[in-house]
């Protein structure tokens, strides 16, 4: 996703959420998302503005290697017309083996073919990285939050991009720091001159190698929508959530019909068990 990239990227949008919270505090953002809840579903419009910036921004570093480019027309996704999508898949080259008698070259891709894999070996893919990525945490995030809207993967990630700051007046007292103050990365480097005599952290977040990627007005949306910073943050991170968990809309509609099933046949079964074995329950043997 982002131009500039180190080892603590990689970090940044790790696996794990357990180091990063032990470096310290980050304020993660409770975005509003059009498929958080139980009956929530993507935004089309969104996810083609999400496509677009990672297109334009992201892919210059990281991959999508789990994303096939026929999913990109799939209902309930970015629903490209499949002629957008197969011109769309053609921007990219893929690497065939099978071609010049087994000694391989590149074509242009096919709808059959996935996203290239991250074009630097620092840089992770980010195919999964919305469902692998947890931004909510403690008593609340881990109980009803979670249980509602998620584990806050996409939350995480338009709070990164939305976190980066300028350093505070306590890191320019000491060894100047590498990389870019984030309030939200809490897994970075953090200077002694911004810790209390106990060795706690007196600022959120820590300092990320990751240059900051979006600044606002980094693309033009032909539907005219927000190019904010808040705005571009949150539809890319929707888009990587729709990456993530592609189905989440059939999910949730056999969840659904799951517990209609189970209350129906939990209500006949009532009926059934009243109407047959009730009577004879408390009947007397003579």
């Amino acid at each position: 996703m982002l131009r500039t990239l180190t080892l603590s990227t990689a970090l940044a949008l790790g696996l794990g959420s357990g180091a990063a919270m032990a470096a310290g505090e980050g304020h993660v953002e409770d975005f509003a998302f059009p498929f958080e809840g139980p009956f929530g579903s993507y935004d089309q419009m969104q996810l083609q503005r999400g496509l677009q910036i990672y297109t334009e921004v992201c892919s210059a570093c990281h991959g999508l290697k789990h994303v096939a480019f026929r999913t990109l027309s799939d209902e309930g996704g970015p629903a490209l017309p499949e002629d957008q999508m197969r011109a769309y898949a053609e921007f990219y080259e893929v690497y065939d083996a099978t071609l010049f008698d087994g000694e391989g070259d590149f074509r242009p891709a096919t709808p059959a073919d996935h996203f290239p894999a991250s074009s630097l070996a620092i840089a992770p893919d980010l195919s999964l990285m919305a469902k692998a990525r947890a931004g909510f945490h403690g008593p609340y995030g881990t109980g009803l939050s979670q249980l509602i809207n998620g584990m806050g993967g996409p939350e995480y990630i338009a709070s990164l991009l939305n976190g980066y700051a300028e350093e505070p007046d306590c890191a320019l007292e000491g060894e100047p720091m590498e990389g870019y103050y984030n309030t939200v990365f809490t897994a970075g480097g953090y200077p002694d001159a911004c810790k209390d005599e106990n060795g706690a952290h007196t600022v959120p977040g820590s300092w990320i190698a990751m240059a900051q990627p979006l600044y606002g007005d980094d693309v033009d949306f032909a539907d005219g929508h927000s190019t904010e910073l808040h705005s571009e943050a949150q539809d890319v991170a929707a888009f990587l959530m729709w990456t993530a968990e592609p189905k989440l809309v059939a999910r949730k509609q056999a969840g659904l019909t799951g517990v209609i099933f189970l209350t129906v046949l939990a209500v006949l079964l009532y009926l059934t068990n009243k109407r047959l074995w009730a009577p004879h329950k408390n009947k007397r043997k003579d």
